[in-house]
């Protein structure tokens, strides 16, 4: 089973998004979320709930978590949703930049195959890719119920195509 950590600024909309997406897939993997600014125990916002119901997934219960060690440590995969994520990855724990990267860029490259999870994850070169050049999903923080369902819709299908390459 393979381990997926999430991770956005606050964990209020875009990791939740993702790891609701992820956790409802069905498919063989365990998923934490966490931001690298978040406050410990704010609840998801408003809009986020909305925009995973518009989209068909059951909001789960959910309480932010600031990024910590345990949830790096525990990963198989880090999945950002912008460069400035993987670059607060490879500051704060180092150790995981081979194992982190946006999910734009994930979801153009990891495919699925007969050799074990983590080495075709390796063969990406994680940690020597630049991570202005990977991709993002734009926050939608301070934004309208428009802009939280667009983010949704763009995760949802961003999550879809990285979802085979996770198994």
């Amino acid at each position: 089973m393979t381990r997926v950590l999430v991770v956005c600024t606050g964990n209020a909309a875009r990791s939740v998004m993702a790891g609701a997406l992820f956790a409802a897939s069905g498919e063989p993997i365990e998923v934490r979320t966490a931001g690298t600014h978040a406050l410990d125990g704010q609840p998801m916002s408003l809009r986020t709930r909305e925009a995973l119901r518009s989209i068909g997934v059951p909001p789960p219960p959910h309480r932010s978590r600031h990024l910590a060690v345990g949830d790096v440590d525990w990963a198989d995969v880090v999945i950002a949703m912008e460069a400035d994520h993987v670059s607060y990855v490879r500051r704060h724990h180092f150790e995981a930049a081979s194992r982190t990267a946006t999910l734009p860029f994930l979801a153009g490259r990891l495919r699925p195959g007969r050799d074990p999870f983590g080495a075709r994850l390796a063969r990406l070169g994680l940690a020597e890719v630049d991570p202005a050049t990977q991709g993002e999903v734009p926050d939608p923080a301070g934004g309208d119920d428009e802009d939280y369902l667009s983010c949704a819709r763009e995760i949802s299908r961003l999550a879809r195509a990285v979802l085979p390459g996770l198994a």
